[in-house]
Formats: structure tokens, C-alpha cells, sequence
């Protein structure tokens, strides 16, 4: 199977199944000397870990990364990092049943189409726990980001028609100022404090929406039902000059990234869609852009958001193609999230981190007085 590898510098490899022993994650092109330990990932991984609250799936998992390679007395080596995550709270017993047949709103006939063959087991390389493996990966994109001062934070922004409205991203007054040396600078817009964030179950920061949200996802959950929500994520502290001409485009790397997660059936950037509705004089305002142009980053705050789709996996009754190619009746089993959204906001991070990463070290070769100054020194 093609299609694990992800980034050109900053390289990473996922691997492992949802009901296989393990799962984790190969990452080449990590630079030396970086502080890495393995309760680093601790946080991180208990933002994605299922079980949290009411609102995740019950299937318990410790989610502790094990470093197998690549770190020596705390810090990484400059040789391929290894990251183990085991699975230790598998029901496949649960997944049994759909062996035949293809469950609506999943990746089962398509995996049967391309390989003749799947692991049905909670979709195997096809679930949602792969991305545990992106979430530890990202972990150490963003160490090597930290001492850049590149700070990348996501939040539910929308479930259902409830929108945040209050203690969200909030674009500068002024997008253009000076320093104290008097040079022109790109003021930074209002993020939310993530404990703010991490305070909602549902990984809303405006507390009113966040509880409206929370019984419309209820009365959804007695249906046996489940809702889709509109993830927003913002990155401050992006230098100018990151992301190439033509193919390689920053903004088409983020949009690239997070359209990967399985989960996201939609992306915009800056004013995103919402350009359709402006005319030339509107949308030239520089925060339209979303922190880039020409697909190089401008300085500016890169404001990105993803279209969420409803866990497909839902005990409604619903008609499904067996694989004889007759038309059923189902209600899926087994333990799943009533909403993705939460727990996909740090993936979305995850892939953010992992793009910016990968664009900063490959910015380093775009101009000669950066290698003269290097092997000058």
C-alpha cells in the first residue's frame, strides 16, 4: 500500500491497523539536538485519546508513544525517530458481522475495489486511530517550531447551526505596523487560550455555544445519531517566505495535509469560499488571504478551516450493499464517537505543524547568502 508517506524534508512514515498490535510512525529528516522525551507526548496524546468524555467513543487506550529510535539522552540524533503507540483495548469481535458487508459513509467497498481485500476490523488502515500515529508526529514537528516562536492552535468553531461567536480568532485592527526599529511588521490577530478551549467537552472556547451545542449533540446521541462539525485553526508566528510557486504552494500543502484526515470532506483558507460573495475591492484586504499569497506565506496569521463530516458509524437503521451486491438493512455496532470534531482538533493541528515543519527546513536552500552564511561562519 501506497499513500503512508507524508512531507520532503521532514519526512514521515504512518503505519498499523486499529485492531492490529500497534500502530506508529517513522519520521526522517529530523534535525539533531532537539529536546525530545516521551512524556512530551503526553498531552497531545490525550486530546486525541478516545474515552475522554461522553462525547468519544468508549474504547479505552492509554495512547503512550514509545520512542523505539532516533533520541539520545533526550535529545534526537539526526537519524530516523520511531514512534510506537500499542493498541491494547481491541473488540474485534464487534466488527465480525460487517466482514459482509460495506457500511455507508465508509471507506469498506473502495479498499475492496483497489486491493480485493480488507481488514474490516474497525476499517483497519482506514480508521480514524491512524491518526494517533500523525498526533505524535506532529508533537515533534512542533518542538522544532517552538523555539521559532510558531504557534499553531485549533477549536471547534461550528457543530450542527451552532457557531461560536465569542472568545474566537479575531483578525488584527490594523494588519500592517512598525517595529521599535521602525521596519514594517504584520500585527497578529486574537487567539484563544487553548485551556480556555481544552474547558469545553466539545472543544468550543465560546462558553454559551459550547453548552447549546452540547444538548443538541445529546438529543442527536438518543437518536443514535451523530452531527458534523467546522473545525477552525490558526498559526501565528509563521515568518515570511515559507511554501514555493506553482505546485508546491503553502496554502495547497495545509489544504493538502488536512484533507488527508479522514474524517474532513472540505477546506478553505483566509475568506475562503466566502470570496465568491465579495467583489475585487473587498477581498484585497490582506486578511482575506489567510497569512498567504502566491501560495508564500506573507507573515501574517494563517487561518485555515475544515469541514468535519458526521461519524458514519451510527446505530440508525440505515440500507447497506453486501458484498453478494444486495441491498440490506444494518445498524452498525460497536463503540464510536457520536462527533469527530473534538478529538480531530489536534490532529488538524498535527498536520498543520507537520507542514509548516516540512516548509521550514526546505525555505533554508531558497536563498545563497543563507548557505554562504552557514558554511562561513
Amino acid at each position: 500500500m501506497s499513500g503512508s508517506v507524508f512531507g520532503d524534508i521532514f519526512k514521515i512514515s504512518t503505519w498499523g491497523e486499529s485492531h492490529g498490535r500497534a500502530l506508529g510512525v517513522v519520521i526522517d529528516g529530523c534535525p539533531a539536538g532537539i529536546p525530545l522525551a516521551e512524556p512530551d507526548f503526553e498531552e497531545a496524546m490525550a486530546r486525541r485519546a478516545p474515552g475522554r468524555n461522553r462525547y468519544a467513543t468508549p474504547r479505552k487506550e492509554s495512547d503512550t508513544v514509545e520512542i523505539l529510535s532516533g533520541v539520545f539522552e533526550g535529545r534526537t540524533t539526526g537519524t530516523p525517530i520511531s514512534l510506537m503507540i500499542k493498541n491494547t483495548s481491541q473488540r474485534s469481535a464487534d466488527y465480525s458481522e460487517i466482514a459482509g458487508y460495506y457500511r455507508p459513509g465508509h471507506a469498506d467497498r473502495t479498499f475492496d475495489e483497489k486491493y480485493g481485500f480488507r481488514d474490516y476490523r474497525g476499517g483497519g488502515r482506514s480508521s480514524g486511530r491512524e491518526t494517533a500515529a500523525r498526533v505524535a508526529a506532529g508533537v515533534v514537528a512542533a518542538k522544532l517550531l517552538d523555539p521559532l516562536s510558531i504557534s499553531v492552535v485549533a477549536y471547534v468553531k461550528q457543530i450542527g447551526e451552532f457557531v461560536c461567536k465569542n472568545n474566537i480568532y479575531m483578525p488584527p485592527k490594523e494588519y500592517y505596523g512598525t517595529d521599535e526599529r521602525g521596519r514594517t511588521v504584520i500585527n497578529s490577530g486574537y487567539v484563544p487560550e487553548p485551556s480556555k478551549i481544552a474547558a469545553s467537552p466539545l472543544m468550543m472556547p465560546d462558553t454559551d455555544v459550547s453548552n447549546a451545542a452540547e444538548e443538541y449533540l445529546n438529543e442527536q446521541m438518543k437518536n443514535g445519531d451523530s452531527v458534523g462539525a467546522m473545525i477552525e485553526c490558526v498559526a501565528t508566528g509563521v515568518p515570511g517566505g515559507l511554501g514555493d510557486p506553482v505546485f508546491d504552494k503553502l496554502d495547497a500543502g495545509l489544504a493538502g495535509a488536512i484533507m488527508s484526515i479522514g474524517a474532513v470532506k472540505g477546506v478553505e483558507i483566509g475568506a475562503g469560499f466566502g470570496v465568491t460573495l465579495l467583489k475585487g475591492s473587498e477581498n484585497n484586504s490582506p486578511e482575506n488571504a489567510g497569512g498567504v499569497f502566491g501560495g508564500i506565506s506573507d507573515g501574517g496569521d494563517i487561518v485555515i478551516r475544515a469541514a468535519v463530516k458526521p461519524t458514519p458509524s451510527i446505530s440508525v437503521m440505515q440500507r447497506a450493499l453486501s458484498r453478494d451486491g444486495e441491498m440490506i438493512d444494518i445498524s452498525v455496532k460497536g463503540r464510536h464517537d457520536p462527533i469527530i470534531a473534538p478529538r480531530a482538533v489536534v490532529v488538524v493541528e498535527s498536520m498543520v505543524n507537520l507542514v509548516l515543519a516540512d516548509k521550514v527546513l526546505k525555505n533554508m536552500t531558497a536563498r545563497f547568502d543563507r548557505i554562504t552564511e552557514f558554511y562561513n561562519k
